[in-house]
């Protein structure tokens, strides 16, 4: 039933918000250039890989060794205006549409993190994964990693239709009020680096 409503609703959204993704695509291509589209592998249901999309926001800017530069000296302005209203957010509309993402469960992380988790950790792809989530209205990026995937495998242990229209409620407010979009003080959340394998 759950995957029946993704793809409705993601019908219904791309049907209704293609001029604004439209449009959004022209401030890319006029501040940043191409591509638009941003794609990254990115561990789905059981794990298994897919490839996640996003509205690009910073630059492809090498320094001198050819490596590229960091988060903070990439993003352009037009990317934190995008990052900022969650717009960059918006192609995965498509990942929904596929079923490789739904509308709502733990965020999909780095491919690089999976053996860093502990086996309760791990729990938190039993689901498909989410564009907005239980940690995403609880704190978001101002949470510890712990504390994230903690939030993240009580949503799989608690998952129902009523608690997702409840967190799809709280992320539109959440992005109407643009908070815990980044850490306090920082441009990007930091890494996850793994925690106890014994838990």
């Amino acid at each position: 039933m759950k995957r029946i409503i993704d793809f409705l609703i993601a019908c219904i959204l791309i049907i209704i918000l293609c001029i604004p993704m439209l449009l959004v695509a022209l401030m890319i291509i006029i501040g940043l250039g191409p591509p638009v589209i941003f794609r990254q592998k990115r561990p789905g249901l059981n794990g298994a890989p897919f490839y996640i999309k996003k509205f690009r926001t910073m630059t492809n800017e090498t320094g001198m060794d050819g490596k590229l530069l960091s988060n903070e000296q990439r993003i352009t302005f037009v990317g934190k205006i995008i990052r900022k209203l969650s717009l960059d957010e918006l192609p995965q509309l498509f990942n929904v549409l596929r079923g490789e993402m739904s509308f709502v469960g733990p965020r999909p992380l780095l491919m690089e993190y999976l053996p860093l988790y502990n086996k309760h950790q791990s729990r938190r792809h039993e689901v498909r994964p989410g564009i907005t989530g239980w940690a995403q209205v609880n704190g978001r990026n101002n949470i510890s990693w712990e504390k994230r995937f903690e939030l993240d495998v009580w949503y799989v242990n608690h998952q129902s239709l009523l608690l997702d229209i409840k967190i799809i409620f709280l992320t539109v407010l959440k992005v109407f009020k643009k908070s815990d979009v980044t850490p306090e003080g920082k441009s990007f959340i930091e890494k996850f680096k793994g925690s106890n394998k014994n838990d």
